[in-house]
């Protein structure tokens, strides 16, 4: 699935061509005997290998969920950056507390009040090195080789990853326009237990779902929970994306209102900056400790630095008119997608209408795979996702993603003109 993105999209080798070489430079090795079958489950992301790919002069990259950091005020953070250095440089380049400095938990605290949880206490928000490490560590405490993981189907890439290396079993459950069914979700759970098989969490992305854009209805959101509560299974809840709806409040969080079953994750990837590494997770009072040793065990701490300037910046600075920025960068841009996909796209293709977050999901007509055609992509000069990164699935898709977050409306025009011939010419050929 994932790992082999990179030979497809730079035009090297067959897959099949690629494994062996893997295999034969591997097996050649004593060493080969000395790998775990976890790291027989470790694949390359899609993602990162399309992101490499994508910097190529001339291409139009819709690959990559990039948050525009040009809207940042840079020259001053470099000086809020110069000044923490300074004055505060023997903290700073320190080591530090596990759990992560205390300050930035309380402001954490705020940023999820802006999004309507307003009971999170500092002493159960354990900050990780962005949302990733915080699905990381998550598994890593509740799931052992062959226990459940449910799964919206499509899903994020990074998160499929993590379960693949701890051996867990991926289980999807389907999303309409609404998000997450809940009668599928009931049904699901109902057929696994049956043949006793052991259910840890759910892990959804409610707010403008990573890839499909898609949002979870604010009535099924409780309904969801409580599903998985009678049935014993936590709730991990993915939000990077929330506060990025483009026209209203955020819609209310699962954890709102189940602060016992849900474990919330949250990151300043997407609204201040992906470099820091700063996220975080709100866990649920009784979990904490086992939680926060596991993310001790894997970092010994958060950088001290990057964690002072992430709460300089949300004390110092206008974050949340940096947000009302963002909303309206990513609002203008995302029309500007769906205009392009509905003047271009040929007959048979649809798409989501996202209100929020960075993407977009094409759907083709059934027999059409989307991971040859990203070759044919690259050579009419753009870069898109294919969507079996995003399932757990080793079939063809007809699916595929498209990020509006880090282009132009221009570019992004000009990346659908050049896409659109490849979808027609693979459609007619069916």
């Amino acid at each position: 699935m994932s790992h082999e993105t990179l030979d497809a999209a730079a035009g090297l080798l067959p897959a099949e061509a690629i494994d062996a070489i893997e295999r034969a430079a591997t097996s050649a090795h004593r060493h080969e005997d000395l790998f775990s079958e976890r790291a027989a489950n470790i694949r390359q992301s899609a993602v990162r290998d399309v992101f490499d790919i994508s910097m190529r002069p001339g291409l139009v990259s819709l690959a990559g969920g990039s948050p525009y950091l040009q809207s940042l005020p840079l020259e001053r953070l470099a000086q809020t950056a110069a000044t923490i250095i300074a004055q505060d440089g023997l903290t700073a380049l320190q080591y530090g507390g596990g759990q992560g400095l205390e300050e930035l938990r309380g402001q954490i605290c705020e940023v999820m009040a802006a999004e309507g949880i307003l009971d999170a206490a500092p002493r159960n928000v354990v900050i990780t090195a962005g949302s990733q490490s915080a699905q990381d560590v998550a598994t890593k405490v509740f799931c052992n080789p062959g226990d459940v993981v449910l799964v919206e189907n499509p899903t994020y890439v990074g998160a499929l990853n993590t379960f693949e290396a701890y051996q867990v079993q991926v289980e999807t459950v389907e999303m309409d326009d609404d998000g997450l069914v809940p009668e599928l979700l009931e049904a699901k759970i109902a057929a696994l237990q049956t043949a006793g098989r052991n259910i840890k969490f759910l892990y959804t992305i409610p707010s403008f779902n990573n890839p499909s854009g898609i949002t979870l209805a604010q009535d099924r959101r409780q309904h969801i929970v409580d599903i998985c509560r009678r049935a014993n299974i936590l709730v991990l809840e993915d939000n990077p994306y929330g506060l990025l709806r483009f026209d209203g409040a955020p819609l209310t969080p699962l954890r709102a209102d189940n602060p016992a079953d849900v474990i919330y994750m949250g990151s300043f990837s997407k609204i201040f900056a992906p470099g820091l590494r700063i996220g975080w997770a709100l866990v649920p009072e009784h979990l904490q400790r086992r939680y926060y040793l596991a993310a001790e065990a894997v970092t010994l701490c958060p950088p001290a630095l990057n964690q002072m300037l992430v709460s300089a910046y949300l004390r110092d600075y206008d974050w949340k008119g940096q947000i009302e920025t963002y909303r309206g960068l990513y609002a203008e841009r995302c029309r500007a997608m769906l205009d392009a996909l509905e003047e271009h796209m040929p007959d048979g293709a649809s798409w989501t209408s996202p209100d929020g977050g960075f993407f977009v999901w094409v759907t083709l007509p059934e027999g059409v795979d989307t991971y040859p055609l990203l070759k044919k992509a690259i050579d009419a000069g753009v870069v898109f996702i294919p969507g079996a990164a995003f399932t757990p699935s080793d079939e063809p898709s007809n699916k595929l993603r498209l990020a509006f977050s880090a282009a132009p409306p221009e570019a992004i025009t000009e990346g659908v003109r050049r896409l659109a011939p490849v979808l027609r010419e693979a459609i007619a050929a069916l």
